[in-house]
């Protein structure tokens, strides 16, 4: 089996990448670009980052049999890989716990002012003129858009700090936990102290978050967003934050990754940033738990088996 895995990977990280693979089988990874597309012909899986898989890729792909994704698949054409024979499968739900961590780890950072306080410490700064902001979440309301694995973890996680949590799901058949108020978007953005987003990015849900929706949340509101970048317009968020028609925002996704250096976004003092890593709880572009899923997918199809969470069906 060879598995051509594309993305910007450390050295570290491909090392314990490879690590996790069986001896016998031909591990490839290679950024994208020209090197790819020298591996692309002959390989039986893919793992695609940074790269889209499109009909003009499938096209050279004589041997592929799947198309293996994280949790997120937009830069996957599905029909054109049912079309081509090609299964796809995602690792929904492997990422759950790490990201609805994350999304903890983001709120304690913003209401605490871990980030400034830190800043502060380290520049040995006079306590006597320390002047901050702080807030407890016992009371707050959480608005969670998209309840999946990881908007159901996070709503758990919500609740043992005694929020009130709101959800809104597209997929009107999603079910809730107890605890849980679902509602309407305009509801949810309009009422909520903090508003997270976990839904996928696609043609639906493209700059789903825009600036009639800042306008409508509260002043005092924080944004979150874990998801993918694209479902947020960034000028939009950039606006709001400027004429505080929101309070903050903690972003681990944006519309162009990485993030530009020029990006307004990095001087913001009310705004917290990480890298795309809230899935990665095992150390930079390393997720054990999402390697081992990847794994036994793969010998399923080798075994001529269905994937687990496909996301297409092949005759």
């Amino acid at each position: 089996m060879k598995i051509l895995i594309v993305g910007y990977f450390s050295e570290i990280s491909k090392l314990n990448i490879l690590r996790c693979f069986p001896q016998e089988w031909n591990i490839v990874v290679v950024p994208p670009g020209k090197e790819m597309l020298d591996h692309i012909e002959d390989c039986d899986v893919i793992i695609p980052e940074h790269i889209q898989v499109d009909h003009n890729l499938l096209s050279t792909a004589k041997k592929l049999k799947l198309v293996q994704t994280g949790a997120g698949f937009d830069n996957v054409d599905v029909p054109a890989c049912t079309e081509f024979g090609i299964w796809v499968a995602n690792a929904a739900g492997v990422n759950a716990q790490a990201v609805a961590e994350h999304v903890m780890a983001l709120i304690f950072s913003y209401y605490k002012n871990i980030p400034f306080l830190d800043t502060f410490m380290k520049n040995k700064m006079d306590e006597n003129h320390l002047h901050y902001r702080g807030s407890e979440l016992q009371g707050k309301k959480i608005g969670i858009i998209g309840l999946g694995a990881i908007g159901k973890k996070l709503a758990a996680f919500c609740k043992a700090f005694d929020m009130n949590v709101l959800a809104y799901a597209r997929n009107i058949d999603v079910q809730s936990n107890g605890f849980v108020t679902m509602t309407d978007i305009d509801t949810l953005v309009s009422t909520s102290d903090i508003v997270s987003v976990h839904i996928p990015l696609n043609q639906q849900t493209k700059h789903l978050i825009n600036k009639a929706v800042f306008n409508k949340m509260k002043d005092s509101s924080l944004f979150i967003n874990t998801s993918r970048g694209g479902i947020v317009n960034e000028k939009d968020l950039i606006d709001a934050l400027k004429n505080g028609d929101i309070s903050g925002a903690c972003l681990d996704v944006f519309e162009s990754e990485p993030l530009p250096l020029d990006s307004e976004l990095r001087n913001m003092e009310n705004v917290i940033l990480t890298p795309h890593t809230a899935g990665m709880p095992d150390g930079r572009k390393f997720h054990k738990k999402r390697y081992d899923f990847f794994i036994t997918n793969i010998k399923r199809v080798e075994n001529g088996e269905e994937p687990e969470s496909k996301l297409n069906q092949i005759l």
